[in-house]
């Protein structure tokens, strides 16, 4: 006769329920951009639907990811430990789908962004795009943005950041930026003498505006040095040629504002404009999700 056991057999295990891609995307785009509007943007959904995804996230590992404040969101600690298991989740999830597509035509999607828009942070945002969908061929073009915006109508682009489209109404805007009148910490203006000015060469919205400005105030301006791009003019103003029109985005370290100093009209606050002709498919996905993290880096 057996004997029994004295120790009672163990419990069956319990299976975990998997956890839900669209949520951890939710939650993912929520802690890199900021915010649960851009995120929603990104996904091209609403922001309530953020909401319920992340809450359903949370409900499913028993923990709060994201603590919420009336200004802006922050990652729990619980978040912060879970971001980058979440990434590599969502990364080996696009390999995977990737795979099965190699052997398609894979889908192009060609970026043109205005010099004056891009950035020092332009890499980090085109990572951020590919990390999206590593199988996108994306053709980035930086311009000018009256350049890029005939390029667009002539439908060589399908996107187009630019700093603003004069008398267009067919853009998206996502955020104006403050521009100022920027140098090098010693420079000085020399009494009597014109304005040097460090700029682009036409055609250059920037420019325009600025020197607009200028005459309107009646102060007297010559051309210093005209730039390339905007990382020429920058490094050239902050060299000590002169003064130049910038976003503080786009400033070397080290350049100060001196309109005030000299006594220069206040330049306005720039729009950033998006065009985009991109209407289904991954590329309207990849869109959202450049158009997005523009607006948040935008508004730091």
């Amino acid at each position: 006769m057996a004997k029994a056991s004295l120790h009672p057999p163990p419990p069956p295990q319990q299976q975990q329920r998997p956890l839900d891609l669209d949520a951890i995307e939710a939650f993912v785009r929520i802690a890199e951009l900021g915010s649960f509007t851009r995120a929603a943007d990104a996904m091209q959904t609403t922001q309530a639907a953020v909401s319920l995804k992340l809450k359903r996230l949370e409900d499913r590992l028993g923990c709060r990811l994201i603590e919420r404040t009336p200004r802006h969101v922050e990652l729990s600690a619980r978040g912060a430990a879970f971001l980058d298991p979440a990434r590599e989740l969502l990364a080996v999830h696009q390999r995977t789908l990737a795979t099965f597509a190699e052997q398609a035509e894979r889908e192009r999607i060609a970026i043109g962004i205005s010099d004056h828009v891009a950035g020092p942070d332009l890499p980090a945002l085109i990572a951020r795009m590919n990390a999206h969908d590593p199988g996108l061929v994306i053709e980035i073009r930086i311009g000018s943005s009256g350049e890029l915006l005939q390029a667009y109508d002539r439908r060589e682009l399908d996107v187009a950041i630019l700093r603003f489209s004069a008398g267009r109404s067919d853009g998206q805007v996502l955020a104006e930026e403050p521009f100022g009148w920027f140098a090098a910490p010693t420079w000085q203006h020399r009494a009597g003498e014109p304005l040097p000015i460090v700029t682009l060469a036409e055609p250059c919205g920037v420019r325009v505006v600025a020197s607009r400005l200028l005459d309107e105030a009646g102060v007297p301006w010559r051309e210093e040095f005209v730039g390339g791009g905007v990382a020429a003019v920058s490094a050239d103003g902050i060299a000590g040629l002169g003064v130049a029109a910038l976003a503080s985005r786009m400033l070397p370290l080290g350049a100060v504002e001196v309109g005030a100093r000299l006594g220069l009209p206040a330049l306005p606050r720039l729009p950033v404009v998006l065009h985009s002709r991109v209407r289904g498919g991954r590329g309207r996905e990849a869109v959202g999700v450049l158009g997005a993290v523009f607006d948040g880096a935008l508004a730091q």
